[in-house]
């Protein structure tokens, strides 16, 4: 085949030679076609498609199930995943992802919190910086139910408040932070401990900085 064709039409071609039900020849010819103008996610998932529909899910995950997705989200990459691959432990599949992005594994907290993983959700929002506001929510939505998570949760929030993470932070966030993670505490029985905790927390924070100065106004530690 004509090596100066453009993608969308050797994508037909791989896609013939699978109808032709010569998949692994469609697959080493999809391989073949990467280059400067061939958008590798496309290839990767025209070859998992193919090795999925021969039978072969375990090579597909192998090869293809983790690659980096244009997803929309971690969360999303996370579910895509896990929907193609039903099979595979769920601790499995977001270790996998995890490893592919280096760096990144605070961004993978709302995905192993969703599917369960507390303690793993937990050590990845302590590996790399997670948004504050992911980890506020969480905690407010297993305050009652998982308060000892709820507590790490908000305690982490808090953390990466106090090294600057964060998108247009107010002193609202701050104070929900705050405020969320002492009710956990309450429900936990911990709330001398974490109060103890969070002051520690935010001593580390430069005198005058935003997290001090807003927990320092009226309902301060």
């Amino acid at each position: 085949m004509n090596g100066d064709v453009i993608w969308p039409y050797k994508r037909w071609a791989v896609k013939a030679l699978a109808a032709m039900d010569r998949r692994p020849e469609a697959v080493e010819y999809a391989e073949s076609c990467r280059g400067p103008w061939t958008p590798d996610a496309d290839v990767d998932a025209l070859c998992e498609e193919t090795l999925i529909a021969s039978g072969l899910a375990e090579d597909a995950y192998q090869r293809y199930g983790t690659r980096p997705r244009q997803a929309g989200t971690y969360l999303a990459t996370f579910h895509a995943a896990k929907k193609r691959y039903p099979h595979k432990a769920s601790g499995e599949i977001l270790a996998d992802l995890v490893r592919r992005t280096p760096g990144e594994e605070g961004k993978w907290f709302a995905a192993a919190r969703g599917a369960g993983l507390y303690d793993e959700a937990l050590a990845l929002a302590s590996r790399a910086p997670c948004d504050p506001r992911t980890l506020t929510r969480a905690a407010r939505d297993l305050a009652d139910s998982q308060p000892g998570f709820a507590v790490a949760a908000g305690l982490l929030a808090l953390h990466w408040l106090v090294e600057g993470y964060g998108y247009d932070i107010t002193g609202a966030d701050v104070w929900a932070a705050y405020a969320i993670t002492m009710r956990a505490a309450a429900r936990a029985g911990v709330a001398d401990e974490t109060s103890e905790r969070i002051r520690r927390v935010v001593a580390r924070e430069s005198p005058g900085g935003f997290v001090r100065q807003i927990l320092a106004r009226p309902r301060s530690l």
